[in-house]
């Protein structure tokens, strides 16, 4: 009966444990307050953010994501989180390597968006983390006609690739025969019409990140802001979609 008693009144206890706040991270700030809260902060659900008109901040954490906007003073955790089912098919480590534009139509009606957060967007410069450098998808926004891409390592002339995307093609894989790419290493891409589209370099990413924050977390980390963008976007839509 002791023993009973005093498994009755531990389960008890640990009920009236408070919960812990719940930690997310700013995955994008903008407006006149964008410098108090920059990409990277973390915030608990019972901080108290103020904001000015024309503010919006995106709080992504393990859950889903909050958006919230000026002007005013919220605390983080009043505000609705909404998951998006999105995050699966964004992160999935895809085998394709030709991606026809009917399929990754997204965001608003008939505007093509990168359908994957390990597909290279050779329209923007920076730092790119893939898990496998051996199996390096490019994408283009463009949608319509043939057009071949250069990739050439910086520095070095001799070697380059030509990567073709077909009409209506928007993803193409790069040769590792042609041009292995190696971490830290610097290339760029050049267009059809022999303008410097993007300059990028690479970085490895070890281990799965399940979580929405903890993969924006490590972007962060390694300093790869186009994918985070794309990440951010992503469970902003989602969110002003749900209302």
């Amino acid at each position: 009966m002791k023993r009973a008693f005093a498994a009755a009144m531990l389960g008890g206890a640990a009920l009236a444990l408070p919960v812990a706040a719940m930690a997310g991270v700013v995955v994008k700030s903008t407006g006149p307050s964008a410098t108090k809260y920059p990409v990277g902060t973390k915030l608990g659900d019972d901080v108290r953010i103020t904001l000015k008109d024309g503010d919006a901040v995106t709080v992504l954490t393990a859950q889903g994501t909050r958006v919230i906007k000026g002007a005013g003073t919220f605390r983080v955790g009043d505000r609705p989180q909404v998951a998006s089912d999105r995050f699966a098919s964004l992160t999935r480590k895809r085998a394709a390597t030709r991606v026809r534009t009917g399929a990754v139509r997204d965001g608003i009606e008939g505007e093509v968006t990168n359908p994957s957060l390990w597909y290279v967007d050779i329209t923007r410069s920076g730092t790119v983390c893939l898990y496998d450098l051996a199996t390096v998808r490019l994408w283009r926004p463009a949608t319509e006609g043939t057009a071949t891409y250069r990739i050439s390592a910086h520095g070095d002339t001799d070697a380059y690739a030509d990567v073709t995307f077909d009409d209506t093609v928007t993803v193409a894989a790069l040769d590792p025969a042609r041009l292995p790419v190696s971490e830290g290493g610097h290339y760029m891409v050049t267009g059809p019409d022999g303008t410097t589209t993007a300059h990028l370099n690479f970085v490895l990413l070890t281990g799965d990140f399940e979580a929405p924050d903890a993969l924006a977390e490590a972007l962060i980390a390694r300093g790869c802001s186009v994918q985070l963008e794309t990440l951010a976007n992503t469970f902003e839509q989602t969110a002003e979609a749900a209302g």
